[in-house]
């Protein structure tokens, strides 16, 4: 044991001492980081601005007044201004309202009878989502007014007394939808753009800094220092060991840290600490898993990086480092057993208030995939540093 801590602890050294993993593993992502967020900074910015509508309804119309008066509880800021059908035009055109609605004369005589009405929606300069969240609600309100309006319909070819027709009609306009929404305890494994830029290339670079090991063990053998460490009186595998372990520390230590002052510079909240640690370690464990590969394909330190560059972005890709990436089938299992994948899930969990039980199918996924690999890794040929 106390040669294995000797080894790890030299190989540290060594790594810190040349700067490389310093510029490699924290450095380039932090500025791959700022980079992308200056080149799409509006587009991960998504919070809404306040919709601004012009309405023109007709006086003493009750339903009219009953759709002017539910826009502003859409759930977001909306600022509604009443006025003639002109002047919503006008507000239109100039931008001075992102949306327009010109509600016709006789509007709730024509719902309630069944008859064709149209409501004339005007999208003003800058209309951007906060208009069309509008719409859809300016949408549902006339489709279950024109329920009611078919059920007083139904209700008078049934028979039914006028009085009761009236009641049926009110039932449908204002009763409770049959399908209700539920917001549940934890997230829905969904970072934020900025959330998922930081977490996306801290899984990305995740690879590159744990092949440092590999880099380390294929220099010894071209140095020659390789073939003096293990005629030394111990055990040879210790050797490989040490990068492994070494890789296993750099990359918990990076990620930390770019986590962390990614998300004190992105204003990202990943949640609490604790399950984001299990969530580091088991995601360096995944990619740690992958070395013993390399170890057993690359003969030369260009090989390696080769090797490793293909992993490294073919997971990033394939896990949502740049933009997420869905599909369903094989397609969408393959996607999900991916450790990058996995861990930026893990942090959608824990950045929704998800605790150590909620991230149980990320480690699981994670833990399985570092598994697989050294199983990979057993069955491969040895033609690498250790032949």
């Amino acid at each position: 044991m106390r040669q294995l801590f000797t080894l790890v602890t030299t190989d540290l050294v060594q790594r810190i001492r040349d700067k490389s993993v310093i510029i490699f593993a924290v450095l380039v992502p932090m500025a791959l980081m700022g980079a992308m967020n200056l080149v799409m900074g509006d587009a991960l910015d998504m919070d809404l601005e306040t919709a601004t509508v012009a309405v023109s309804a007709p006086a003493d119309d009750q339903l009219a007044a009953a759709l002017v008066q539910t826009l502003p509880e859409v759930g977001l800021d909306v600022e509604v201004t009443e006025t003639d059908a002109a002047d919503v035009l006008a507000r239109a055109e100039s931008g001075d309202a992102r949306l327009g609605l010109v509600i016709p004369d006789g509007f709730s005589d024509a719902l309630m009878a069944g008859d064709p009405v149209t409501l004339e929606a005007i999208r003003g300069d800058g209309a951007g989502i906060e208009s069309s969240v509008v719409l859809s609600v300016v949408q549902g309100f006339l489709d279950r007014a024109g329920a009611s309006a078919v059920a007083s319909a139904a209700g008078a070819a049934l028979g039914l007394p006028p009085a009761q027709l009236g009641g049926l009609a009110q039932q449908v306009a204002t009763g409770e939808a049959a399908v209700t929404l539920a917001m549940g305890q934890t997230s829905d494994e969904q970072l934020d753009p900025k959330g998922a830029l930081v977490a996306g290339q801290a899984g990305l670079f995740l690879m590159f800094t744990v092949s440092f090991g590999v880099l380390g063990l294929l220099a010894e053998r071209e140095f020659g220092t390789l073939a003096r460490l293990q005629s030394m009186p111990m055990n040879p595998h210790l050797v490989t060991l040490s990068k492994v372990l070494s890789s296993f520390v750099l990359g918990v230590v990076a990620t930390s840290i770019l986590l962390t002052a990614g998300g004190a510079l992105f204003d990202v909240d990943f949640g609490d600490p604790l399950p984001i640690a299990v969530l580091i370690v088991c995601a360096v464990i995944a990619t740690t898993s992958l070395t013993f590969i390399v170890i057993k394909l690359a003969k030369t330190t260009e090989q390696a990086s080769i090797i490793t560059t293909i992993l490294a972005m073919v997971l990033g890709i394939a896990g949502g480092a740049f933009f997420p990436i869905s599909g369903g089938g094989l397609l969408g299992t393959l996607l999900d057993l991916n450790p990058v994948g996995a861990m930026i899930r893990g942090l959608g969990i824990t950045s929704g208030g998800g605790g150590l039980a909620d991230i149980a199918t990320p480690v699981v996924t994670m833990l399985g995939f570092a598994v697989v690999a050294m199983l990979v890794a057993r069955l491969v040929p040895d033609r690498g540093a250790m032949a």
